[in-house]
């Protein structure tokens, strides 16, 4: 009987999830200790966004064809620890921008193909995927407070330890993860390109690149932007796990939500509300009731749209196709569409200030809503039931 390894798994994703934390909230704010410009602060962060526009795919591609997704997740978790060890030795920019760029080409191979590797272990009882995934949320919280609290004592440099120490823990719970074999489906799966030529499979693909563009202002400069009107580091970890926490209320009900309202509904409604919350940060940021509140939308405008939109791409992308379906979902929202965001934020934040450039990202989530409504129908999405809902 198979037996399904929780708790090595949920390690991997507290570890991997704790270094996001630590990473995006506060990089930002060390680039700035460096007095790097915020043109230049947007260029290095969004080196991420950028790795992960092609290299989630290339690395599904490679551990479809292997078969060894697990060693390629144990071998770029090492390469990503050595990579950052670097940052304690430069400080010229153009050596962070290769060191960044070098360190996302590897971080961003493991999590689509744990992703994968977990949904094998569950095999036909996906919707146990919210209780593993829920431990990601745990550590981001936990390394965003804890952090918080010492930036508040120790200096900025100290930062880079925090990293370390995450990413070394990502390594040895990667180490701990047993292989799964590959979930073989009944039915044949069609060819990709297939796949990616029905128009609504385009449209969501286009909306998860427009809400993660409009996320890029809050994920490199909220930490600047709340500093900047005097919110202390522990007040500003405390506003990123309320968001998160909000995401966790929603990971407990988004299995009943998806049986109650259809998918494309969830999408309008995480973009309608997207479009008002980036508004609010922008224009409220000195009313810390509105900060309160921006952050609670976050449980819909990530946490539930995450969910509606990896629950359509495992459903839409079966069999052999859904490692590198999983990998595109992840290049195109999170890399193009997080690559966009952040340059483009970088830009206005010199040109434009604080409120036009979150203005901006309210332009973005606007687009995906017209994206949704107008390409998106309810017959495209009803085949989704209760076992192909991922609550992540």
């Amino acid at each position: 009987m198979h037996r399904f390894p929780y708790w090595r798994l949920s390690a991997f994703y507290f570890s991997y999830f704790a270094f996001i934390g630590v990473f995006s909230p506060y990089f930002g704010l060390y680039f700035q200790s460096l007095s790097f410009s915020a043109w230049d602060i947007g260029l290095l962060m969004s080196q991420m966004q950028l790795m992960r526009l092609f290299c989630p795919y290339l690395w599904g591609l490679l551990a479809d064809r292997l078969g060894q997704r697990l060693l390629i997740v144990r071998l770029t978790g090492l390469a990503s620890l050595m990579v950052f060890s670097s940052f304690f030795f430069i400080s010229r920019l153009e050596t962070f921008v290769l060191a960044m760029a070098v360190l996302a080409f590897f971080w961003t191979a493991s999590l689509p193909m744990v992703e994968t590797l977990t949904f094998d272990h569950l095999r036909d009882d996906s919707t146990r995927y919210s209780r593993v995934r829920l431990w990601g949320s745990i550590g981001f919280i936990v390394a965003v407070l804890g952090t918080g609290a010492v930036l508040d004592f120790l200096p900025m440099s100290s930062l880079l330890w925090v990293c370390v120490a995450a990413l070394a823990g990502i390594f040895l719970c990667s180490m701990l993860i047993p292989e799964a074999p590959a979930h073989i489906v009944a039915e044949e799966a069609q060819p990709i390109a297939e796949i990616l030529r029905q128009p609504y499979v385009r449209a969501l693909f286009s909306a998860c690149f427009a809400m993660s563009a409009a996320h890029g202002a809050l994920n490199i400069f909220y930490s600047i932007f709340l500093a900047e009107h005097g919110y202390s580091k522990l007040l500003v970890g405390s506003l990123f796990s309320l968001g998160v926490l909000a995401e966790i209320a929603v990971f407990f009900f988004m299995s009943r939500m998806m049986q109650r309202f259809s998918l494309r509904r969830i999408l309008l409604a995480c973009f309608a509300l997207a479009v008002v919350r980036f508004t609010m940060i922008g224009w409220g940021v000195d009313s810390l009731a509105v900060l309160v509140l921006t952050q609670l939308m976050h449980g819909l405008t990530f946490g539930a749209f995450h969910s509606a939109a990896i629950s359509a791409v495992n459903r839409w992308f079966p069999g052999s196709t859904r490692a590198r379906g999983q990998a595109l979902y992840s290049s195109l929202s999170f890399g193009a569409g997080g690559l966009a965001g952040g340059l483009l934020s970088g830009w206005a934040w010199d040109y434009l200030g604080a409120g036009l450039t979150f203005t901006l990202s309210s332009v973005f989530a606007l687009i995906g809503l017209i994206l949704v409504a107008g390409w998106i129908r309810e017959k495209d999405v009803s085949e989704l039931n209760p076992s192909c809902v991922v609550d992540t």
